[in-house]
């Protein structure tokens, strides 16, 4: 009998017992600073300035860098597929961003950009045996997900494969990351919290600042539209926080986020997971470390 590497194969994972949502929430966190470098990186900042788009603040290459694996869609597209901006935000940067470089260009803009962000962050990292196994194991965890219905998660799943395994990291982080978050605006719809009444909802049990969420592009009379509309529904109080039943509601919405969000590691299987966990931690200090993500955002983590 062989020895056993403690590799879980696809078949001793299918037989597994269900795994902990709690699990998909903490690869996420792992995950999730490796794929955000794309938005504030400076390298990533050069390749959008070379494209044309303005990099005096991030939105003008955020939009286009998030949105290129969609091809040239539209503020309609778009808005719906990132939930929670004000579709006139959104029209500000997409109405324009295919004109400055179409898709193509700017889904290789993006792997420079990340290719020159990891290449100084990680060193010679780059090139460690380590590295090349969460690699594969993170890519394995992402060809697993499911995306039926998960429109930016299908976007991303259907790009080739870069041959750089530091750039296949990235990719799989960024396929996941859009697949749980697919899955988040479906516990949204579930829970009845339209795009602002999301962030007006996760402001008032303290995920981040108001001014954070506010960034997403709403007026203060929508905003204040959404807090009333809350309130009559009894999830806020006066001032704005939650009430029992709001922190409840929100619990009920990352819990069933975390719940959609389980399956490509359950298909890895528990060992594997665990593995690429204990992978992930120098190269998610790195992130943490490298002073180029803010140091609070919408996602919460840490908060729920």
């Amino acid at each position: 009998m062989p020895e056993h590497t403690g590799t879980t194969t696809q078949e001793e994972a299918a037989h597994e017992e269900p795994m902990e949502p709690a699990r998909a929430r903490r690869l996420w966190h792992l995950l999730e600073p490796l794929h955000a470098l794309l938005y504030y990186a400076p390298e990533v900042f050069d390749e959008a300035a070379a494209l044309g788009y303005s990099t005096a603040e991030r939105w003008p290459s955020y939009f286009p860098l998030r949105a290129a694996p969609l091809g040239p869609a539209g503020t309609q597209r778009v808005a719906s597929a990132f939930y929670s901006f004000n579709p006139r935000m959104v029209a500000e940067h997409i109405d324009t961003a295919w004109t400055t470089a179409d898709p193509q260009q700017v889904l290789a803009a993006r792997l420079r950009g990340i290719d020159r962000t990891y290449r100084a962050l990680l060193g010679d990292r780059i090139d460690s045996l380590e590295l090349a196994e969460a690699a594969a194991l993170a890519r394995r965890a992402a060809e697993a997900a499911g995306t039926a219905g998960r429109p930016l998660a299908a976007a991303n799943a259907e790009l080739p494969w870069p041959e750089a395994l530091h750039l296949q990291l990235w990719q799989a982080a960024t396929i996941l990351r859009e697949h749980r978050g697919d899955g988040h605006i479906a516990a949204l719809l579930l829970a009845d919290l339209d795009p602002v009444e999301s962030l007006v909802s996760f402001a008032a049990i303290g995920a981040a600042s108001v001014e954070r969420f506010e960034s997403r592009g709403w007026s203060s009379d929508q905003w204040s539209a959404a807090r009333a509309r809350l309130a009559a529904r009894g999830l806020l109080e006066a001032d704005g926080t939650a009430t029992e039943a709001g922190r409840a509601l929100r619990r009920d919405v990352e819990e069933h986020t975390d719940r959609l969000a389980v399956a490509p590691w359950q298909a890895l299987g528990g060992a594997a997971a665990d593995r690429l966990a204990d992978l992930l931690g120098d190269y998610w200090v790195a992130a943490l470390s490298s002073g180029l993500l803010p140091s609070e955002s919408t996602l919460g983590i840490g908060k729920v």
